[in-house]
């Protein structure tokens, strides 16, 4: 991996740090310009709740699993969704 692209992914250090789990899987699907989170490996979600400002927010048994992030490469920062 290029020195470029790992600094870059060192920027994400200080936020992902900050999420309120230990652990983090990423998938993203360029095709369909989605991005899936998933804080549970399994994750059987039984409930899900679209945004307005295209997440989907996957639940188990009440508790955050995942988050799907539509139209992922138009997202920007600083934003301003809060569960």
């Amino acid at each position: 991996m290029a020195a470029v692209e790992v600094k870059s992914i060192l920027t994400l250090v200080p936020e992902l740090l900050k999420v309120p789990y230990s652990r983090i899987w990423t998938s993203y699907d360029k095709e369909a310009d989605v991005l899936y989170i998933n804080f549970k490996k399994p994750s059987h979600a039984d409930d899900s709740e679209l945004t307005d400002d295209d997440l989907v927010i996957r639940y188990e048994k009440g508790k955050i699993v995942g988050i799907t992030i539509l139209n992922a490469s138009r997202m920007r920062t600083g934003y301003g969704h809060s569960v």
